[in-house]
């Protein structure tokens, strides 16, 4: 299968694939969780090619691909329950710019929104990982949890998988899509990043001055 596939496949992957089937888009999917820099955009679409080339069920692949995610969406919620409240605000505190009051509120939001944020957040790169932290930080329930991500999983899997299985040899072009949304994505975040520095250093120099 290996030879077949194409040549800009990354080599674990299509190794995985070639050696475990559908249990290897598992494994590869559920180390994109953890590692956010590894292209789910390529292995899920992999996946689907493969199946339309009947290395594997269709069912198969969406099934491991879905079980893969919630694993690695599981072990960082891990991470977040392990890091607990107290050790989270000890950290966040001391970063510059932030204040107690800025984590407060992020909790506050999250309480109201978390479902929402874990299940959508399944469809964001990047966020469809470090989501999972927050919920573990804020012990959300573990069968809503499960419910949400497996959901938000399985659309977002089953959308690449059927996207490589219908595009056959041309399972690539699905890439440059996917490229474009995560670079949307990460524009918008930095913004928002740039936004909030930017707001929080000018409410500084204000403070400054009036007490100046």
């Amino acid at each position: 299968m290996t030879e077949s596939i194409g040549s800009t496949a990354p080599g674990w992957i299509t190794d995985l694939l070639d050696t475990l089937g559908a249990p290897g888009a598992g494994v590869a999917i559920a180390a994109e969780n953890l590692f956010p820099p590894l292209p789910s955009e390529v292995i899920l679409p992999l996946a689907g090619f493969a199946a339309a080339r009947g290395s594997m069920p269709l069912f198969s692949a969406l099934a491991w691909t879905t079980l893969g995610s919630v694993t690695g969406a599981l072990a960082l919620y891990g991470v977040g329950a392990s890091l607990g409240r107290e050790r989270t605000v000890a950290l966040a505190s001391k970063l510059p710019l932030v204040k107690i009051s800025d984590i407060e509120k992020t909790e506050h939001w999250f309480r109201r929104h978390g479902t929402k944020a874990v299940f959508l957040g399944r469809m964001i790169p990047l966020f469809r990982s470090f989501i999972s932290i927050p919920a573990g930080i804020e012990r959300m329930p573990i069968p809503v949890f499960l419910a949400l991500t497996t959901l938000g999983s399985f659309i977002w899997n089953t959308i690449f998988v059927l996207a490589g299985y219908l595009l056959g040899d041309n399972w690539e072009e699905v890439t440059g899509y996917v490229d474009v949304y995560s670079k949307v994505v990460l524009a918008a975040t930095a913004l928002a990043v740039a936004a909030f520095v930017m707001v929080r250093v000018s409410r500084r120099g204000s403070g400054a001055r009036r007490r100046g």
